[in-house]
Parts: structure tokens; C-alpha cells; sequence
């Protein structure tokens, strides 16, 4: 199973503390919500939360989590590698260590610019997003090429969406390479305004083609729906329609729609199954900021064992369940799943 799952996206270091609902209105955040920074308005909003009485600095970035994930679900070394844009300096010390020490292979471009870094704002149970990305926005599709090598061994391939602001060439290369050798490429639709600013939304018209495994949120999923024109509002069947969408290659595609506490729905040539999460009480719950990536990671990890999709729904919400007792995307040493 060596090398079998890849990631491409933006590698950031999480700051994550907890704020209070003034906090994210000085910012112009909003509650459970990912954002892009703005240098003139977020600049002070790292250094602040960096302060903080109980700030914790973890690995983050949406497919960074996701193939952490997969990584500590299949407990074998080096079965999965990543691929991202990292500064020279400590912050990327930090995530190459945290990486390695999981069994993760890690094969970053260093950039000039400071590692890229995430603000997680957590209020209660839900967090906002603020990402600045910094040298996870200066990959090139050259050190994919350099590392083609790793490419090719892998079977599943996995972005989420945010990586579509970065390097559209990358993900042009590897959805290509994926469904002319009959492999198998996931896509995280990841955040509403990477459907809503035109040049991304086309990025993703062009990537869609190619895509085996689609996720998304209800709110992501609404958010496709709206601006592919669809007149669908209930989410089963948008699931459908988006499974429905033209699509490259012999395998169908499947969307993958999850709701937090709800079911998660699944739908795959036209047809719909539902599929339990795991319920937690309340009191259980520390942080629910990776969630859904702790979700795709899970899920991700059935694909590489090749099982079916039941049984791919019961691990991504296992290890959701996981790190939601958590703070920040972090897990016990190792699983607990049968």
C-alpha cells in the first residue's frame, strides 16, 4: 500500500484559539465560514490570536487534515504522500515534523515566502476560517513534474477546492494522468466563493469532468447548485443531478454531500443512499474545526482498501467522530475502528 493515496493543495500551520463572537466582528469574519485573508484588514488578526491564552499551533490546511487522516486510518508508513508549497523557516519545520511523525510522506516546495498560515477562530463547537496563504499560493506545477514519480504510484488522488486558487496546472496534470490509467481522483468543493468568482468556477468546470469522488457540504453543495443554475433546492436531488454531470472515463461519478450531525448523503448515477454518522453527546464535543476533513480522510482510506462506499461512509464518520473530540485536526494515537 506504499504511496497509494497523494494529496495536492495548500499546507498551513492552524492557529487555533478560542474567540467570541466580537472577535470575528472586528475581523469581518462570519461564524463557520472559510475565508482567503486580506493583507490591509487580517494583517493584525495572526499576531493576536498568536497571543492568546491557550493557542495551539497543528498541521492544517483542508487536504493537509484530510491526508493526515487517511494516514493514521491505514497505520502504515508512507502510505500516503502530499505534496505543497512551504516557506524555509520554522513553521514548515513544524508541519514536516508533525507529518513524518504521523508516517506521512512529505514532499514540499520550499518558496521565499513565510510558510502560509490559517487563523481558526473557534466560538463554542464551530470555528471561521482565515487563510493566508502565502507560500502555499506560489506552487508550480514544476516540482509535480520533478516528482512525477510519486504521481504515478499512487491509485487515488485527492485536492480539495482551494487548491484551484493556486495551481489549476497541477490538477489539470494529475485528474488527466488519473483517468487515462483508470485510477481514481476525489475533489472537495471546499468553500462557497470558490464557486461564485468566476475564474476558480471555471477551474472547477474544467477539473469536474475528471472527478470519481466529489464532496461538499449542504452548504457548498447548495452553493454548486445556485450558481451551475440549477432548479433542484432539496439536496438529494442535487446530489443526483451533480452525480448526473457529464463525465470523462468509464466509472460514474459519485457526490458525497455531508451535514454535520445529519446523514450524509450519497448519490451515484442518478441514485441516492443515505448514511448515519456517528452521535456524540454533547459534552463530547470539543472542536468540530476538521470535521469534514477528518471525514474525506476517512473515507479516503476505504478507497485505498478498496472497499465499497458503505463501508468508506462508516470510516469517514468514525474518524469525524474522533477528532471532533479534539482540538484542532488531531487524533488518538491510533484507531479504534472495526
Amino acid at each position: 500500500m506504499s504511496g497509494v493515496l497523494l494529496g495536492m493543495g495548500n499546507p498551513l500551520l492552524d492557529i487555533s484559539a478560542k474567540v467570541d463572537a466580537e472577535f470575528l466582528k472586528k475581523y469581518g469574519l462570519e461564524p463557520e465560514n472559510a475565508i482567503l485573508a486580506d493583507a490591509e484588514k487580517h494583517g493584525p488578526l495572526y499576531t493576536e490570536l498568536s497571543a492568546m491564552e491557550g493557542v495551539e499551533f497543528i498541521a492544517g490546511g483542508a487536504t493537509q487534515n484530510s491526508i493526515r487522516v487517511a494516514q493514521w486510518m491505514l497505520q502504515e508508513k508512507g502510505a500516503t504522500s502530499y505534496m505543497g508549497s512551504v516557506g524555509k523557516d520554522d513553521y514548515a519545520k513544524k508541519m514536516t515534523d508533525c507529518c513524518e511523525k504521523d508516517g506521512l510522506n512529505v514532499l514540499y516546495m520550499e518558496d521565499e515566502a513565510a510558510t502560509g498560515t490559517c487563523a481558526v477562530c473557534v466560538v463554542g463547537v464551530g470555528r471561521s476560517l482565515c487563510a493566508n496563504l502565502s507560500a502555499a499560493n506560489n506552487y508550480k506545477v514544476d516540482h509535480m513534474k520533478e516528482n512525477w514519480a510519486v504521481v504515478e504510484k499512487a491509485q487515488v488522488y485527492y485536492s480539495a477546492g482551494f487548491f484551484v486558487t493556486v495551481s489549476p496546472e497541477s490538477i489539470e496534470a494529475v485528474c488527466k494522468h488519473s483517468s487515462e490509467n483508470n485510477k481514481t481522483y476525489c475533489f472537495n468543493l471546499a468553500a462557497p466563493f470558490l464557486m461564485e468568482v468566476p475564474p476558480f468556477k471555471k477551474v472547477i468546470e474544467d477539473t469536474l469532468p475528471y472527478v470519481d469522488f466529489l464532496f461538499g457540504n449542504e452548504t457548498e453543495c447548495a452553493t454548486f447548485a445556485k450558481c451551475w443554475g440549477f432548479e433542484e433546492t432539496d439536496l438529494k436531488e442535487i446530489a443526483k443531478k451533480m452525480s448526473m454531470l457529464p463525465k470523462e472515463g468509464s466509472k460514474p461519478r459519485t457526490v458525497v454531500i455531508t451535514q454535520g450531525t445529519e446523514e450524509t448523503i450519497v448519490a451515484c448515477k442518478g441514485e441516492v443512499q443515505t448514511f448515519a454518522v456517528v452521535a456524540l453527546p454533547t459534552e463530547k464535543v470539543v472542536d468540530t474545526n476538521g470535521a469534514g476533513d477528518a471525514y474525506v480522510g476517512g473515507f479516503l482510506s476505504g478507497l485505498c482498501a478498496g472497499a465499497e462506499v458503505e463501508e468508506c461512509c462508516k470510516r469517514g464518520a468514525y474518524a469525524a467522530s474522533e477528532i471532533v473530540q479534539q482540538s484542532g485536526c488531531q487524533y488518538p494515537e491510533k484507531p479504534d475502528f472495526k
